[in-house]
């Protein structure tokens, strides 16, 4: 449905993109994981058609050239940046994009009125969107995207600045997007976002991909060891039976079988005060492929 080929994108001295190549089938949710300013939002721009690459390919529900108005009937895209006009109603925003699209009559009502319902915003359909909440905005945006009934959806950062009650909501949203078969490209930093919705994720930084799969073999493969930490309430008279590193009464393994390891801390007949295991996740994975260092 989206093939991308050896992508490259600079700004004067900057590759933002470089050499980046993925393809996501049908139906399914990418994710485009990494720090900020590692070109996510730069690969949205050039497959919503808003930048030209300096080189590579782009596909989309088997057009090129997304600037064509053709191919950008089959893109719906929610924005970073909300994309609403805040002195016109939620109704009249919806409206305003769909005609656009080339939505009028029966069929625009139909269209907006489903959006609504869909988003949770079928009471607030008159209301100014400038007084409504982010959260509220942001499904608004995502209700705007989908409203010509795109194959394709790119979703960028769609959970910025929203309360953890809306963040749910609009989980919910893709996920039943998602039974309906649309495509999405899903941009984001959260990792619990991507472990959730994403089926793929693609690790970016500097605008190269430095790992894709799926989360489980991105874990298996990048995230590195268990970690069991055990405060021990007495020490046994030989230390020595003991496995991994023991410093006074506090006890940690390095383990790629945490269970095998608890099993024979269990025979070994150790009382302990606390018991901590630390599976790798997605977010461990992250941080060994991009660094900790802090970044502006």
């Amino acid at each position: 449905m989206i093939n991308v080929n050896t992508l490259v994108k600079k700004f004067g001295d900057l590759t933002a993109v470089d050499g980046l190549s993925f393809e996501v089938k049908k139906g399914e949710v990418f994710g485009l994981l990494g720090p900020n300013g590692a070109g996510k939002t730069t690969i949205i721009n050039m497959l919503v058609g808003v930048l030209k690459p300096d080189s590579g390919e782009i596909g989309i529900a088997g057009f090129a050239d997304p600037t064509r108005p053709e191919v950008r009937k089959s893109i719906g895209n929610a924005p970073q940046k909300l994309a609403v006009y805040e002195k016109l109603s939620a109704e009249e925003n919806l409206r305003f994009f769909g005609s656009m699209y080339g939505l009028h009559g029966s069929r625009m009502k139909e269209r907006v009125d489903a959006c609504l319902a869909f988003v949770g915003l079928s009471d607030r359909r008159k209301g100014k969107t400038g007084t409504f909440s982010g959260g509220m905005l942001r499904r608004l945006n995502l209700a705007i995207a989908m409203l010509h009934e795109p194959p394709v959806l790119l979703l960028d950062e769609p959970t910025v600045g929203v309360d953890p009650q809306s963040r749910n909501m609009i989980f919910e949203y893709i996920e039943k997007l998602r039974r309906m078969d649309c495509t999405m490209i899903y941009t984001t930093h959260y990792m619990e976002e991507a472990s959730r919705l994403c089926d793929r994720v693609a690790i970016i930084d500097h605008g190269k991909i430095l790992a894709m799969d799926t989360v489980d073999k991105l874990i298996a493969e990048h995230g590195g060891k268990s970690v069991i930490e055990a405060e021990l309430v007495s020490l046994p008279a030989d230390q020595t039976a003991l496995p991994g590193r023991l410093e006074e009464n506090r006890l940690r393994i390095d383990t790629d079988k945490p269970m095998e390891e608890l099993a024979r801390l269990t025979k070994l007949g150790l009382d302990f005060a606390q018991l901590k295991v630390d599976r790798p996740d997605l977010e461990t994975v992250f941080l060994n492929l991009t660094g900790r260092s802090l970044r502006d």
